[in-house]
């Protein structure tokens, strides 16, 4: 497995985001545990997971709680994982998405997670995603001390614009950004491009869609299709390597409910996309897709 880095930190080129093995249409709990040792017997090393993923507040924890059970029930080497996880978003009873970005929820979530996962330092610790009844300064703030009194080593931000990834580097070393980046999505490239220039991991979250995507990803975007038959490999792959290819701190988090789905994505590490098959899925040229100089790197 390729690596990548997060802070001081290597991990696989591919992470598992376990999201979708928490939240509405989740395997069972024997099926999530096979999903998610399989993506570390295959060389995974990133986790992502939160707090918020669950049904409703009444199972608050309930994806860190599972990777945590996963990883401590695993064969492997697990001093090299790094589970990252969430905070300041929330579930209620009803299973509605919430934010609460004051640091002292942030605390208390962070408090949690740490119970959740049972460890006694996070890994990576990600501020969720932007609160507006909050200044953004004071949440950041709220993880710059979490990692000041050694509750959690690197500090992340989620679903942040350039000029919040400016601030926030302005307060705390941000060793990642996880925003989302897929075909349909490529909104983000401001960001890649900052993240680039300063060394930080972009996350990317919902690289083939989402679970909101109903239409098969080979259907939905027919050029990575076209890519992926002459390499003999899935349209999912395709786009896997193609958003490696965007950025050397570019790091893919695709979901999975099954071990099939994280296996074919982990292959993506070992994809080559030449320069003209790139520009093609960039959609900067036109006509068919060029033939392949090679499959694998």
């Amino acid at each position: 497995m390729a690596t990548r880095r997060i802070g001081d930190t290597a991990v696989s080129a591919i992470g598992l985001g376990a999201m979708l093995l928490s939240v509405e249409g989740r395997p069972d709990e024997q099926q999530a545990m096979r999903t998610i040792h399989a993506a570390l017997d295959a060389g995974v090393t990133l986790i992502d997971t939160a707090d918020a993923y669950c049904l409703n507040a009444a199972e608050r924890g309930h994806n860190e709680r599972l990777v945590g059970r996963a990883v401590r029930s695993w064969s492997g080497d697990r001093d090299a994982v790094l589970i990252a996880t969430k905070g300041g978003h929330y579930r209620d009873h009803r299973g509605g998405w919430l934010l609460d970005g004051r640091p002292q929820y942030l605390r208390a979530a962070c408090d949690s997670s740490l119970a959740a996962l049972g460890v006694d330092s996070i890994a990576l610790y990600q501020h969720h995603r932007p609160d507006p009844a909050v200044p953004y300064a004071d949440s950041i703030g709220a993880l710059a001390d979490l990692q000041a009194e050694g509750k959690i080593r690197l500090v992340g931000i989620g679903n942040a614009s350039v000029a919040q990834i400016g601030e926030a580097m302005g307060i705390v070393e941000v060793s990642s950004v996880q925003n989302e980046h897929s075909p349909a999505f490529r909104s983000s490239a401001p960001e890649i491009e900052l993240c680039a220039r300063h060394g930080i991991a972009f996350l990317a979250w919902g690289p083939l869609g989402g679970r909101e995507a109903v239409a098969p990803f080979s259907d939905r975007h027919p050029e990575f299709q076209e890519v992926a038959r002459s390499h003999g490999v899935s349209a999912e792959q395709v786009c896997l390597t193609w958003q490696l290819a965007r950025a050397p701190v570019v790091i893919p988090i695709p979901g999975s409910r099954r071990p099939e789905t994280i296996l074919d994505s982990v292959a993506a590490a070992t994809l080559h996309l030449d320069a003209d098959e790139l520009e093609f899925l960039d959609g900067t040229r036109g006509g068919s897709c060029p033939s392949p100089t090679s499959t694998r790197s």
